[in-house]
């Protein structure tokens, strides 16, 4: 307990001030967290072969690109376009045709240019959506952390049907329909105060990031489960790893995002 405490104390206290700071400040400290969750994904033995390591950074490259694409112009491509996209896909599939013996195969391609993608996409937003203001930043946060918080009390309080058993345990019905309760409400109130209005919209909307925010919670346990591991790493020791802090937050932004557009 005492180490989960002064990790989370240490996160917190590089973390928030980034955040308040924005701009370049952030956007460095973003892609930072961006690659330690690439080499995450990079390390799952189970989900790809040993990757050489021109093509580990080549990856590492098409993130960079990725995730600072539209950030005040930053990259000649100016976005996540074709141009970025169709980039990544060249320098991450081309190559398999010059390793031999099954050293970088398809397969193996599809993954990283997967995993690239992702992660891209991810902390692309994360720098996007803070960009167009603090607060609702903080509000794409709040939802899912609330909701973790409240989930947990309720299951520790009332659950008693297991939600998926085998992906996680000790999370419960029960927990969950407390947790978008807690979620949706604390979320719905913060952006009324310093956000926006408080309309029906936001109410709708952040149900929706609270129950996606927990599905995408138990996406990142199967990834676990498939590849035998507790935790993606132990860069805070007693929290587990990048992945493991930010999986609902992840499926959140990307809700968030959706929802945008309809």
């Amino acid at each position: 307990m005492k180490k989960r405490i002064i990790s989370a104390i240490v996160a917190l206290i590089i973390v928030v001030p980034l955040i308040i700071l924005g701009d370049y400040f952030f956007a460095l400290g973003v892609f930072v967290v961006a690659m330690l969750a690439y080499k995450e994904l990079i390390d799952l033995k189970k989900s790809h072969g040993e990757y050489p390591k021109l093509m580990i950074f080549l990856g590492l490259f098409c993130l960079l690109s990725l995730v600072l694409s539209n950030y005040l112009n930053f990259s000649v491509y100016r976005g996540i376009t074709y141009q970025v996209i169709t980039m990544m896909l060249l320098l991450l599939l081309l190559p398999v045709i010059f390793y031999q013996n099954d050293k970088y195969t398809t397969k193996d391609a599809f993954y990283l240019i997967g995993i690239t993608l992702l992660l891209g996409i991810i902390f692309n937003l994360f720098i996007v959506i803070r960009n167009r203001g603090l607060y609702l930043f903080v509000y794409l946060l709040i939802v899912p952390l609330v909701t973790d918080i409240f989930a947990m009390l309720g299951g520790k309080m009332f659950g008693k049907h297991k939600m998926c058993p085998k992906l996680s345990p000790k999370k419960t019905w029960e927990g969950s329909v407390v947790g978008l309760i807690g979620g949706s409400l604390v979320g719905v109130i913060f952006y009324g105060l310093l956000v926006g209005d408080f309309t029906l919209r936001i109410v709708i909307v952040s149900m929706f990031l609270s129950i996606v925010g927990q599905m995408g919670d138990l996406v990142m346990s199967k990834i676990k489960r498939e590849n035998d591991i507790k935790d993606f790493s132990n860069i805070m020791p007693g929290h587990g790893g990048i992945l493991d802090r930010i999986d609902s937050v992840i499926f959140v932004f990307l809700m968030y995002m959706f929802l945008l557009i309809i």
